[in-house]
């Protein structure tokens, strides 16, 4: 069983805390408890659907697991997404993000950034997953990929926040337009 990083962790809170300072335009408190998940494959998912899916299996075994001694299950995972652009496989690395309660079940992405050519230039579909620059400790493929621009906590944090925005989309006075 894998336990979330920090970083993880952290940006899970942080989405929440920005929506909910930003949608009640007042301070809440938020606790985030880390569970133990199933280990994701080795390598990344290659489509949106496969990293939503994964990340879907996830958030529905803590509920299983949990039932409702939590307000929210949230579950995250970073993958590719290839696109085909003038014949050719373009390949970008994102974060997605599944947030459950009863409200229901909302899906959030962050930003994509685009796997330099020179990275993917000699491999075959199978070979990319595992060609993708960082590791967990050094911060993640986001990290590596921006040169510490942007890290694995920020793109959590914005997954997160879209997932909340679609959950709770409506609700509070002046957000529905």
């Amino acid at each position: 069983m894998a336990r979330p990083t920090p970083d993880t962790l952290l940006g899970v809170r942080d989405g929440f805390l920005r929506y909910f300072k930003e949608a009640l335009e007042r301070q809440v408190s938020v606790a985030v408890v880390p569970q133990p998940c199933e280990e994701s494959p080795l390598g990344l998912a290659v489509s949106d659907d496969e990293v939503i899916r994964r990340t879907r299996k996830k958030v529905l075994a803590l509920e299983e697991a949990l039932g409702s001694t939590y307000h929210f299950y949230v579950a995250t995972d970073g993958g590719l997404n290839a696109v085909e652009i003038d014949g050719k496989l373009r390949y970008f690395v994102r974060n997605w993000t599944v947030v459950r309660s009863r409200l229901g079940e909302a899906w959030g992405t962050s930003g994509a950034i685009q796997l330099p050519d020179r990275i993917v230039r000699e491999l075959d579909s199978d070979q990319v997953p595992f060609a993708v620059p960082g590791t967990r400790k050094s911060g993640g493929m986001i990290s590596s990929l921006t040169g510490g621009l942007e890290t694995r906590r920020h793109a959590v944090a914005l997954s997160t926040l879209h997932a909340l925005s679609t959950l709770f989309y409506g609700m509070f006075d002046g957000r529905s337009r």
